[in-house]
């Protein structure tokens, strides 16, 4: 049985053995009328019984294929002439796929060698028989676990206890893979920045003014030096951030006091989704607007009052991409506006207090812990752009806070830093990795001193 159709099957089992569990609860109390009798509710007997019996077979089954094509790998290759396994291990490497793309069919050679095709008719066959054992084995593992959950579910068995100890296992487990993951990454960016700093002095990279990291390959190749300043690169990220975030938070913010204070609730429920759009937008498109409509526009208008505007600017990509975050300000602060209790509006309308006065000393005051967590989720999103710069600001890093210059990114430099011939282990690569350590570490400063604001804000409030 193949795995997708195979991992099909074991959740049918799975809920199989629910309702069996959930049977066997009624029988031992004697029947549906004597279910009191129980310790818990009869459903919560059926989940048990259908943890109990889907969790090991879904381990079963996932370490199975985790192992499985290595484990085949490591037989087939024994099965090759001594002289292929023999090979530098990057060579070997490329018969071993060859081997793989036989299986495959996607082999266009029409002259295969004898010892690829045996190799991969043994490869085919390993496969069959490991694909049979999984389905037998995960199989049975669900059958013999009913088996047992069967005798012993009993009246006085726990079964609620269980199924909220197992839930609270896999709450547990989901929140370390969630901190195991952000360490790996972290560390796997650490790591590399070091190898790039023990090239390029960190001084150099973090107060340079000059950004150019196009370096030569090889000795007898033309090509720059390098010139590693990051000033530049960090200049164009705060430059459209911030126009980005003049356009988004204002508008954003206006707009979710309208539409939570103002708007009759038929105005409300029309204009909210229209304006959620917006974050659904894909970016290539916003940067296609960018590029041909708002960058043209700002351009002439510019000229038309003598101002030299390049045709591909901050401004344009600070506009569009403010314009592309207004959702993310608008809808979270909307949200948290409508959360505050109405006792307090009706407290200060009492105190005589008008609607703009309310607003303003008591909605938004209780509402700004929300309010600023949406703003920093648009400067996140905001930092993070890619496509929209490229297309509308340019690749260029100009050192300027000129909003009429071209100027570019991190996320721009990272992302062109890692394409093309360049060798990984080059100051080149390397630098990717060092912007997006500065970027992380700057982003986390950002969210600290946010939350103390906050946290300091609501304590004055309260």
């Amino acid at each position: 049985m193949q795995p997708t159709l195979l991992l099909f099957f074991l959740l049918a089992l799975s809920t199989f053995a629910f309702y069996a569990g959930k049977r066997r609860a009624y029988a031992v109390a004697g029947g549906g009328e004597n279910a009191k009798k129980l310790h818990s509710r009869p459903i919560y007997y059926g989940v048990i019984t259908s943890l109990w019996c889907g969790i090991p077979a879904i381990i079963i089954y996932s370490f199975w294929l985790l192992f499985e094509d290595s484990i085949i790998i490591h037989v087939v290759s024994n099965t090759l002439p001594e002289d292929i396994r023999n090979l530098p291990d990057d060579r070997f490497g490329l018969v071993l796929n060859d081997i793989k793309n036989l299986v495959h069919g996607n082999i266009i050679s029409g002259e295969i060698n004898p010892y690829l095709q045996a190799a991969a008719d043994k490869y085919t066959s390993l496969i069959g028989i490991s694909h049979a054992a999984l389905t037998v084995i995960s199989s049975a593992a669900i059958i013999l676990m009913i088996l047992v959950v069967r005798q012993i579910i009993k009246p006085t068995f726990k079964a609620r206890n269980q199924v909220e100890f197992i839930v609270k296992i896999v709450l547990i487990s989901c929140s370390t893979i969630a901190i195991f993951t952000t360490i790996g990454i972290v560390l796997s960016v650490l790591y590399e920045s070091i190898q790039f700093f023990k090239a390029i002095p960190v001084l150099d990279f973090l107060f340079g003014l000059e950004w150019s990291p196009q370096i030569a390959i090889r000795a007898d190749q033309v090509g720059s030096s390098g010139a590693f300043g990051a000033i530049p690169v960090f200049m164009g990220t705060m430059l459209v951030s911030a126009i980005a975030m003049a356009v988004a938070v204002p508008i954003g913010l206006m707009s979710a006091i309208y539409l939570s204070e103002y708007a009759p609730r038929k105005l409300r429920a029309t204009i909210k989704p229209f304006m959620e759009i917006l974050a659904g937008i894909p970016t290539v498109v916003y940067g296609f607007f960018a590029a041909l409509t708002v960058a043209p526009f700002i351009r002439n208008s510019g000229a038309l009052i003598g101002l030299d505007i390049s045709s591909e600017s901050a401004l344009a990509a600070g506009v569009v991409m403010g314009i592309m975050i207004i959702p993310f300000v608008s809808s979270i602060s909307d949200d948290v506006i409508n959360a505050v209790p109405q006792e307090l509006r009706d407290g200060a309308y009492g105190l005589g207090a008008t609607k703009s006065e309310t607003i303003k000393q008591v909605v938004i005051p209780a509402a700004l812990p929300g309010i600023v967590g949406g703003v920093l989720l648009a400067i996140s999103r905001a930092i993070g752009e890619t496509m929209i710069v490229v297309m509308a600001a340019g690749l260029s890093a100009n050192l300027t806070v000129n909003p009429f210059k071209a100027v570019t990114t991190v996320t721009v430099q990272i992302v062109t830093l890692l394409v093309g011939d360049q060798e990984f282990d080059s100051p080149k690569t390397l630098a990717a990795f060092a912007l997006g350590l500065i970027l992380f570490l700057v982003t986390l400063l950002l969210n600290v001193i946010a939350l103390y604001v906050v946290r300091k804000y609501r304590e004055q409030y309260e």
